[in-house]
């Protein structure tokens, strides 16, 4: 069986591990012309995340570029603790932390591991069109190449061009009204610990910050569009928070971004004949779960299994989008309720500060009910 994979950024890498694992050929196409280096600024492999690429074996590959975060802790504009979440079991517990890396080390680790696999990775191919058949497939690409494959997988996120060309009557994706920017820097002198993604409720916008255990501080803000990221900007909108924040900002060299954060409403299939969606490709949703790359990864192995165990290609795509649907609805809803809490008005804001003691513990529940799932490779899938 040959599987052509359409995206190289974290699904796509994921997935081509698992698939050669099961005794497939295996192809990896990338529209931009080199791996993502630029893509985003940072974000958390949770531990159910971590898990699968354990399980793949690349687990301590990814966990030596990155740093394990020990606890979440927010404050309100006036620098006042309205909540933490302790996170320092999370290894004992589930058998591996939190794992914050930079996007771009992630990519490239991930990029290197399949290479030296001798999976190969097509850059500068972007999918226009793909014909099915009884017995396969053809996809075509922008720089006329012409792939055949008996399945593929749409691995290409928000942007999907798998989702365009085979699942024309899916919605589009939608702003959800935040952008998103980000940083590096280093200031000395921050209250709070390094480890510890700190959470701020500013007056305006909404900042969070990660100082790893060398002293360098990742940051990032979700606020309201508008004008260019420069740091005036952002100071502006955090004149009225914390001090330390814009001791950061203006501390960072370069201001990257921006993101707008985008939500994908439910799709209303996942797969079609031998074509399938996985990631933010078939479920995009508001990074403020912490989940996006977990759940990919997640995806990944459970079509992995699915094409293991089914009889052909079709049934085993239907048995996956059953399989996972229901778990990434519940954290798609969860992301929703996160995000509406960053930028309300002032009144709704007074509410949040003084019932977000609540909010942090029912949200403690659900992060660890996340972190504990579970895909058993062993069991049979279908």
């Amino acid at each position: 069986m040959k599987a052509l994979i359409v995206g190289a950024g974290i699904a796509g890498p994921v997935l081509a591990l698992w698939l050669r694992r099961i005794g497939f050929e295996v192809v990896v196409t990338e529209a931009r012309p080199s791996p993502a280096l630029a893509e985003g600024a940072f974000l958390g492999v949770a531990p159910n995340g971590m898990r699968v690429l354990d399980t793949l074996g690349v687990a301590d590959a990814v966990a030596q570029l990155g740093h394990p975060c020990r606890a979440f802790s927010f404050s309100n504009a006036a620098g006042r603790t309205i909540g933490s979440i302790d996170r320092s079991g999370d290894e004992r517990a589930f058998g591996w932390p939190l794992t914050m890396i930079r996007r771009a080390d992630l990519h490239t680790a991930l990029t290197a591991i399949v290479e030296r696999q001798g999976i190969p990775i097509h850059f500068g191919h972007e999918l226009t069109g793909v014909e099915q058949s009884a017995t396969g497939l053809e996809a075509r690409f922008a720089n006329g190449a012409r792939l055949e494959a008996d399945l593929l997988v749409g691995c290409d996120g928000l942007r999907s061009k798998t989702r365009t060309a085979c699942f024309p009557d899916c919605p589009r994706p939608e702003l959800t009204g935040l952008v998103d920017l980000g940083g590096f820097a280093r200031v000395s002198r921050l209250p709070f610990r390094p480890q510890v993604n700190q959470m701020v409720f500013g007056k305006r916008a909404f900042f969070g910050a990660f100082t790893t255990p060398e002293g360098e501080t990742w940051w990032f803000h979700n606020g309201p569009p508008g004008e260019a990221p420069t740091h005036a900007r952002l100071l502006e909108l955090h004149r009225d928070d914390p001090p330390w924040i814009l001791e950061l900002v203006a501390a960072t060299p370069h201001v990257l971004g921006p993101w707008p954060i985008h939500e994908l409403g439910r799709v209303p299939a996942w797969t079609r004949g031998r074509v399938a969606l996985l990631g933010d490709a078939a479920h995009a949703m508001s990074p403020s779960a912490g989940q996006g790359a977990s759940l990919a990864m997640e995806d990944a192995m459970e079509l992995a299994r699915c094409l293991r165990d089914a009889p052909d290609v079709p049934t085993a795509f239907r048995a996956f989008e059953k399989l996972r649907r229901p778990r990434v609805d519940r954290i798609f809803r969860e992301a929703q309720r996160q995000s509406n809490r960053k930028a309300p008005g002032p009144i709704a804001a007074w509410f949040r500060d003084r019932l977000l003691p609540l909010f942090v513990r029912f949200g403690a529940a659900a992060q660890t009910e996340a972190y504990s799932f579970r895909i058993d490779w062993e069991q049979r899938a279908a």
